[in-house]
C-alpha cells in the first residue's frame, strides 16, 4: 500500500513536474525542486522551492519557471544557437535574450496559457532585481529590455511591472536603431537559424556589430568556394568564368543586383540631400549611436578602466594547489588557537539569537495548520476541546543571503588579514547552521603599480585620461551554494605570500552586488570589510587624485538607492562612516569578531528599535 504524503504540496510538485515533461517532449526530464537557484542542465531541470503553505505566488511562479525552462528545451537547438552566436558580451546577452523570447513566443502560439504563467515569474524576477525603481535607460540592463520588446512585439502581451518600464526606457533607442529588423520578428519566428540571422542583424543595428565576430553564413560560402578552387581548372575556362560573370543574367546574380541597387538609392537620396531637400527626419532625432552606456560601471558612465582583458575572477582553489591550501590553513588555525575561546562565545551569542528568531515564528491555536502535540494534554482532560494547530510564520533569515566582501590589499598584510579569514571562518559556519547562505569574496590586482594594462598603455604612447590603469583580481573563497565543508581550505590561501596588492573597492563592490542581484533569497546582505580607501598608485598617478574614491561613492549611493541589497561596512584602523550609510570603525582588529557579529545580529533582530540602536552605532572605542 503507497504511504501517502502528509504535505499539501506534494500533488502540485507531481502534476507540474508531469505537464513540464509533455510541454517538453521530454519523457525523461528530471524535475526537482530546490531553494538553490532555477536552472536547467541537460535533461535536468531544477524549479523553485513550493512550501508547504502553497501561495498564489509560489504556484505562478515555479509554474511561469517551469513552463519557460519547457519551452526553451522544447523550442531551442543548441547547434544552431552555437553557430550564429557572437563573441562579445553584450552581443552574447543581446542574442540570448532574444532567442529566449523567440522560444517563448513560439510555445505561446500552441499553448496561450503558458503566457500568463510566464508573465508572472518575469514579473517576479523584475521586482527582485528593482527594476521598477530605475529612472533612467544607462541604469537599465539594455539586453533585457531587448529581449522583452522582442517578446512584446511577438505576443502582442505588455510586459509585466519593472520588466515593462525597463523596456519602455530603451524602446524609443530601440526602435530608432532597429526598427525595420525588429518589424520582421514575427516573420521569423519558427525558423531558429532564421532568427538568429535577424538578432545578428538587430545587434548590428544597435551599434554592437564589432562584437558579432565572424558570418558564420560567409564562412560555409568560403569553405564551399575553396573546394571547388581545388580542382584543376584550365587558363581558359578561367576566362570563361570572369566574361560570365560580368555578363550575367539577373537570376544569377540577385545580390549584386541587390546591393547596387541599394547603392543607386542611397546615391539618389544623398543627391536629393545635397541639393536642399529636408530629410525625413532631423539629424538630432536619429542617434547614430547607442547613448551613452556604462560598459565598465553601472553607476557612473564616465568611469573607465582602459583594458579589461587581464582582469580575473578567480576560485581560490585555482591560485594554489591542494597541499599549499591544507599548509596555509593549518596556519591559519594556528592563528585561531589564542582567539578560539572569544570567537566562540561571539558565534554562540550569534547562533542563540539567530535561533530564538526562529522559535518564535509559530502562531498557535489556529483552526487549521499542523497538530500542535503539545496542547494535546487539554483534548486528553476534556475530550470536548477542539484540536489545537500551529503554523509556520516566514521568518527573515531563512530566505537570505549573506555576502562578506574582504579587502585583500596589502595594508591588510599581518594580523588585519588573519582577524578577517578567522572571522569570516566563524560566520559562515554560524550562519550555515542556521540556514543562512553565506558567500565569501576577496578583490586586489594582479600586480603592483599596474600590470599588464599600464604596459600596454605606455606601448600605447600614454593616451591621457586612461582610467583605471591596473588588473583586478576578483577572488571567490566560497560560493553561496557551496558547503562549507568543502570551501574550508580556501580561507587559507588569504596567507600566501604575494597575493595582497592594491585595492580598488568600487568595482569590487560593484562586482559582488551584480552577484547578488542573480540570487533568489528575498533577502541580501552585503558587508564590506576594509582598511581604507581605495588605492591604486598606477591609476591614480595619471587620473584625479579622487577618482577611484569618487567611483566607490558612485556605487555605494547605487546600492543604497536601489534598496535590492542591505549594505553595511566595518572599517579597520580608518573611518569608513563617510562612504557608508551603515557602518561602524574600529581601532583594534581584535575588536572585528565582535564588530561582525553585533552588526549580523542587528540585521536580524525583530524590533525596529532595537535594530536601529544596533546598526547606529559608527564607532567602537
Amino acid at each position: 500500500m503507497t504511504q501517502r504524503s502528509d504535505n499539501p504540496a506534494d500533488p502540485f510538485k507531481k502534476a507540474l513536474a508531469e505537464a513540464t515533461r509533455t510541454m517538453a517532449d521530454e519523457p525523461e526530464l528530471t524535475v526537482t525542486y530546490s531553494v538553490d537557484p532555477p536552472g536547467m542542465t541537460g535533461d535536468t531541470m531544477r524549479l523553485p522551492q513550493v512550501s508547504r503553505r502553497l501561495t498564489r505566488d509560489e504556484v505562478l511562479i515555479a509554474r511561469g519557471t517551469a513552463d519557460a525552462f519547457a519551452l526553451r528545451h522544447r523550442y531551442h537547438d543548441n547547434a544552431v544557437a552555437a553557430k550564429y552566436l557572437p563573441q562579445g558580451q553584450m552581443a552574447r546577452d543581446l542574442y540570448d535574450a532574444m532567442e529566449t523570447a523567440r522560444c517563448e513566443a513560439v510555445g505561446a502560439r500552441d499553448m496561450p496559457g503558458t503566457l500568463g504563467n510566464i508573465d508572472a515569474r518575469i514579473a517576479s524576477e523584475a521586482e527582485r532585481r528593482g527594476y521598477s525603481q530605475i529612472r533612467t535607460a544607462q541604469e537599465a540592463p539594455l539586453a533585457q529590455a531587448a529581449g522583452y520588446l522582442v517578446r512584446h512585439i511577438a505576443t502582442g502581451r505588455p510586459m509585466p511591472g519593472g520588466a515593462g518600464h525597463v523596456m519602455e526606457l530603451w524602446r524609443p533607442f530601440l526602435e530608432s536603431q532597429a526598427g525595420g529588423s525588429l518589424d520582421h520578428v514575427r516573420e521569423a519566428l519558427a525558423d531558429q537559424a532564421a532568427f538568429a540571422r535577424l538578432s545578428r542583424q538587430i545587434i548590428r543595428d544597435l551599434g554592437y556589430g564589432d562584437q558579432l565576430g565572424d558570418d558564420p553564413d560567409e564562412s560555409e560560402d568560403d569553405s564551399e568556394g575553396e573546394s571547388a578552387e581545388d580542382q584543376p581548372e584550365s587558363a581558359a575556362s578561367q576566362d570563361q568564368s570572369e566574361s560570365e560573370e560580368e555578363e550575367a543574367s539577373p537570376e544569377s546574380s540577385d545580390e549584386p543586383e541587390d546591393d547596387a541597387s541599394q547603392s543607386k538609392v542611397s546615391m539618389e537620396a544623398l543627391a536629393e540631400m545635397e541639393e536642399g531637400e529636408e530629410a525625413d527626419q532631423p539629424e538630432s532625432d536619429a542617434p547614430l549611436e547607442p547613448p551613452p552606456f556604462a560598459p565598465h560601471s553601472d553607476a557612473d558612465p564616465n568611469y573607465t578602466a582602459y583594458l579589461t582583458e587581464f582582469d580575473e575572477e578567480v576560485r581560490a582553489e585555482d591560485l594554489a594547489e591542494p597541499a599549499e591550501l591544507e599548509r596555509l590553513r593549518a596556519y591559519l588555525d594556528q592563528q585561531l588557537e589564542p582567539l578560539k575561546g572569544a570567537v566562540s562565545r561571539l558565534a554562540n551569542k550569534l547562533q542563540r539569537r539567530l535561533q530564538a528568531q526562529q522559535n518564535r515564528s509559530w502562531e498557535f491555536d489556529r483552526e487549521e495548520g499542523i497538530l500542535d502535540a503539545g496542547r494535546l494534554a487539554r483534548v486528553v482532560a476534556n475530550p470536548t476541546t477542539p484540536l489545537s494547530f500551529k503554523v509556520e510564520k516566514d521568518t527573515e533569515f531563512r530566505d537570505t543571503v549573506v555576502t562578506l566582501l574582504l579587502d585583500n590589499s596589502g595594508s591588510m598584510r599581518g594580523r588585519p588579514i588573519s582577524i578577517a579569514a578567522i572571522c569570516a571562518d566563524v560566520l559562515a559556519r554560524t550562519l550555515e547552521r542556521c540556514q543562512v547562505k553565506v558567500e565569501i569574496l576577496g578583490f586586489t590586482t594582479r600586480a603592483w603599480k599596474g600590470g599588464q594594462a599600464r604596459e600596454r598603455w605606455l606601448a600605447s604612447g600614454r593616451p591621457p585620461h586612461p582610467g583605471r590603469l591596473n588588473d583586478l583580481r576578483h577572488i571567490i573563497y566560497k560560493s553561496a551554494d557551496a558547503p562549507w565543508r568543502r570551501s574550508r581550505p580556501n580561507l587559507g590561501l588569504m596567507m600566501k605570500e604575494g597575493l595582497l596588492k592594491e585595492n580598488i573597492d568600487g568595482e569590487a563592490l560593484e562586482w559582488a552586488h551584480r552577484r547578488m542581484l542573480h540570487r533568489r533569497e528575498a533577502r541580501k546582505i552585503l558587508m564590506v570589510i576594509s582598511d581604507g580607501a581605495p588605492v591604486d598608485d598606477s591609476t591614480l598617478s595619471v587620473n584625479p587624485a579622487n577618482y577611484l574614491e569618487k567611483h566607490l561613492r558612485d556605487v555605494i549611493a547605487m546600492v543604497e538607492r536601489r534598496k535590492i541589497v542591505e549594505l553595511i561596512a566595518i572599517g579597520i584602523g580608518h573611518d569608513v562612516t563617510r562612504y557608508y550609510q551603515r557602518a561602524v570603525t574600529i581601532t583594534d582588529v581584535e575588536q572585528l569578531a565582535g564588530a561582525m557579529t553585533e552588526q549580523l545580529a542587528g540585521l536580524f533582530e525583530s524590533d525596529p528599535r532595537a535594530r536601529a540602536r544596533a546598526m547606529g552605532v559608527k564607532r567602537v572605542a
